[in-house]
């Protein structure tokens, strides 16, 4: 599922190039010219993360995220902004903001912070996989809203999994996470394993012989 980013920003130009971007790079855009505009559409729609301008005409981009923190909203939020001084960005970060970008940007520097707040919040919030919802903070995983009963250890297994998704982690890795220095061999690993495999699917983990596994889910 793509990551949809709002996008607040009143040069229509700069604006445009933003969007033309970061849609290219596989993510959904909503672009806003004015706060109010941007908080409506915070209303109708979740987004995972805020790209905002700071000096705009009305409420500006510090008024904008401060209000929205205060609703109880903790979207990721990146601030983009001429502002050079230490005092603006001293209230750009507190007013909630979780990064800071001056103009002219980078484009290919955006992305990749971008993609570094997303991943941060996954680890931090609920996964899809496929019927599942995995809660990464608490360790519970639901299928609806009913939550599927885990041992403690297979759900620290899974979050581990999670964490890595699409990439090799070793044995090694794995059991240290889990089970500290005093691991035990790799049966009981097997055995969990095995009860992923029935969850999701005996496709969705794979084992690189020698080296560890890889969740593919």
């Amino acid at each position: 599922m793509r990551a949809e980013i709002l996008l607040l920003e009143d040069d229509t130009l700069f604006g445009e190039t933003l969007v033309d971007f970061l849609e290219n790079e596989g993510f959904g855009v909503l672009h806003c010219r004015e706060a109010n505009e941007a908080i409506e559409a915070t209303y109708a729609k979740r987004f995972d993360l805020y790209l905002l301008d700071v000096n705009l005409p009305g409420m500006n981009g510090f008024e904008l995220l401060k209000q929205l923190r205060e609703s109880g909203d903790e979207t990721p939020a990146i601030y983009i902004t001429s502002a050079r001084d230490k005092e603006a960005l001293a209230k750009g970060f507190g007013s909630g903001a979780d990064d800071y970008m001056k103009k002219p940007i980078d484009l290919e520097e955006l992305r990749l912070r971008i993609e570094a707040h997303l991943r941060r919040k996954q680890h931090v919030g609920k996964v899809r996989v496929g019927e599942f919802l995995f809660d990464m903070e608490r360790l519970v995983l639901y299928r609806g809203d009913e939550p599927v009963a885990l041992p403690k250890k297979l759900a620290e297994l899974l979050g581990l999994f999670l964490r890595n998704r699409g990439e090799v982690v070793s044995t090694e890795e794995i059991l240290r996470e889990i089970y500290g220095e005093e691991a035990p061999g790799t049966g009981p690993l097997r055995v969990y394993i095995t009860k992923l495999k029935q969850l999701f699917g005996k496709d969705a983990i794979v084992n690189i012989r020698g080296i560890g596994y890889c969740f593919e889910a």
